[in-house]
């Protein structure tokens, strides 16, 4: 059967927008109790959408006090609270390889995976802002490679950790008294550069076997490690050339690790604006980004790494300025992807900013709009499916859900049901 499009919503705060907090309805701090989860449960399964995926934020810098923080919940307890409202959503968690250990967070998405029932996944990051260093402990941030190096060694204990079980071990006779054969279960003995672990882990596997491995990453590193350990790669492409070349790259550098590339699925981000018209999509945005003020401006400076004051809206981006910044340590997919859409197409950065949303490919337009831009890109195999940056939330994820998810159908490209019975099947992946 031809593979079928995955769309998944990401979880930013209230929305990708940083206006969101002041265009919703609902009380500035909702998002800060349970109903507010549920519903996004609620909305992204009834539009058969694959997962929700939480973003996760170790340090205020970023928004400044000025928005909702966009990981200000721990992703997997939240995601936890979800599993009960959720029959087939998958849910993806973001922890980051620099800021954690490879036993708790093993056991934590473990734990997550069983109370699911198999419909976990792990989005596995490098922490890149300098800030986050001082909240664990007066060391400076690692630089690129060391975070990588340590990234490499974390994943394959944590997948070492998830395997210390097989599915033999459990045998749960209660007239023999024999709960778990031992035989099966073996200690992993890890002693890396950066972790000495023993193992085995507390837990079973369980129904999907492993949870599903997800990384954000477009640097070379985070290619290769992509390419190596993931199931799934989230990216920034604004260009329908530059996705197809991402992935294409992803695939072929699976290739050379021995796997299927086809097993590798690749996901930019899409931020949709919609409106029964485009003028009421683009009044959508106007509104936005008036609530905003130059909120929009500041995050493109920060992502290209320059001074906001350098970025000139009816002017090019400062090209010279971004390429000659020795210091840079934002993501690079980010700045990479802001850039290219720059240059391949001469967009001035008031042009930038309304096709570039907060880093991700945004469409300003009809329901049509933005199910023909999905489809071209998935038909022209610059994606496996999108990883769908709501503007506001839930507002935004209810429109997507009730006006763009059934063009999709009738199109014969998206599903009306789930697949199977864990996040890994519906992923169409094989079970580990």
């Amino acid at each position: 059967m031809k593979p079928g499009l995955i769309l998944n919503a990401v979880v930013l705060g209230v929305g990708m927008h940083p206006a969101a907090w002041r265009f919703r309805r609902d009380s500035a701090f909702s998002s800060l109790g349970l109903p507010f989860y549920a519903e996004l449960g609620r909305l992204a399964e009834s539009a058969c959408l694959h997962a929700l995926f939480l973003a996760d934020t170790l340090a205020v810098n970023e928004e400044n006090f000025e928005r909702p923080n966009l990981g200000a919940m721990d992703p997997l307890v939240a995601l936890a609270s979800i599993a009960g409202a959720t029959k087939h959503l998958g849910l993806v968690g973001t922890a980051s390889t620099t800021y954690n250990d490879p036993f708790s967070l093993a056991r934590r998405v473990s734990t997550l995976d069983h109370l699911s029932g198999g419909r976990a996944g792990w989005n596995v990051v490098t922490t890149f802002v300098p800030d986050v260093a001082a909240n664990f402990g007066n060391a400076p941030l690692p630089d690129a490679d060391a975070r990588y190096a340590r990234a490499e060694e974390f994943v394959d204990v944590v997948r070492a950790l998830w395997g210390s079980w097989t599915p033999q071990a459990l045998v749960g006779d209660k007239v023999r008294g024999v709960y778990v054969d031992a035989a099966h279960v073996r200690a992993i003995d890890h002693h890396g550069a950066h972790f000495d672990v023993r193992g085995p882990l507390t837990l079973p596997p369980s129904r999907q076997g492993a949870p599903v491995v997800f990384q954000a990453g477009s640097s070379d590193a985070g290619r290769s490690l992509a390419a190596r350990t993931a199931d799934v790669v989230f990216t920034a492409q604004n260009t329908l050339a530059g996705a197809q070349a991402f992935r294409a790259d992803v695939r072929q550098r699976a290739q050379t690790f021995g796997r299927d590339p086809a097993s590798v699925k690749v996901l930019p981000g899409l931020l949709p604006i919609l409106g029964g018209t485009e003028e009421e999509a683009r009044r959508r945005k106007r509104t936005l980004d008036e609530l905003g003020g130059d909120a929009e401006l500041k995050k493109l400076a920060l992502r290209v790494g320059v001074p906001v004051e350098a970025l000139q809206l009816d002017r090019p981006l400062p090209f010279d300025l971004i390429r000659s910044n020795p210091s840079f340590r934002g993501a690079e997919g980010f700045r990479n992807a802001a850039v290219e859409l720059g240059l391949r197409e001469n967009l001035t950065v008031r042009e930038i900013l309304y096709r570039n949303g907060g880093g991700h490919l945004q469409v300003v337009g009809t329901p049509e709009q933005v199910a023909q831009t999905i489809e071209d890109w998935f038909a022209r195999h610059a994606c496996d499916g999108f990883n769908l940056m709501i503007d506001v939330l839930p507002d935004g994820l209810g429109d997507f859900a009730a006006q763009v998810v059934p063009l999709l159908q009738k199109r014969g490209i998206f599903r009306s049901a789930p697949e199977g019975d864990t996040l890994r099947s519906n992923l169409g992946l094989q079970g580990e």
